[in-house]
């Protein structure tokens, strides 16, 4: 009797271990993807040079990660003339079909409060690029300095 007891617990242990570790094979990403376009999805920008570096944003496999994908930011930056934060991004539409584009842009930095600039409905035919301006009204009382980064905290296509 002794020994059916050790035969089960021991299938019983076998087969939970071969559950388990088949589930953890696709890779590190929380997501469930492990695939990504490269790039960053940020700029980092001092505020004062009126340009920063660019790069496309990281995604998965949904609509939503694919617009992101589509999406490289070109500058971040502060307009003094305006007033207002700015973000000049470049959509390029590698599909076959037409799409209009909904972006939404997260200006960070140090002590600065987070900032927004949403542009909804940027028309990119399929196989095209476009370039498109995001603003939104700067509220500190400085040179917008304190705004180091800027990046796509949503994208869309529809």
């Amino acid at each position: 009797m002794k020994i059916r007891h050790v035969r089960a617990i021991a299938v019983f242990g076998i087969a939970v271990v071969a559950l388990t570790g088949a589930r953890g094979s696709h890779g590190g990403s929380c997501g469930g993807s492990s695939s990504s376009s490269g790039g960053s999805n940020h700029s980092d920008n001092d505020g004062t040079s009126g340009s920063s570096s660019g790069g496309s944003v990281p995604g998965g496999s949904s609509s939503a990660n694919k617009a992101e994908r589509d999406v490289t930011i070109n500058e971040c930056t502060y307009d003094s003339a305006t007033k207002n934060l700015v973000a000049r991004v470049t959509v390029n539409n590698d599909g076959v079909l037409d799409y209009d584009y909904s972006i939404t842009m997260k200006f960070t930095g140090g002590t600065a409060t987070p900032a927004s600039a949403t542009k909804t409905g940027i028309a990119v035919a399929a196989g095209a690029t476009e370039k498109a301006e995001l603003t939104t009204p700067y509220t500190g009382s400085g040179d917008g300095s304190e705004y180091t980064k800027c990046e796509v905290s949503r994208a869309s296509r529809s």
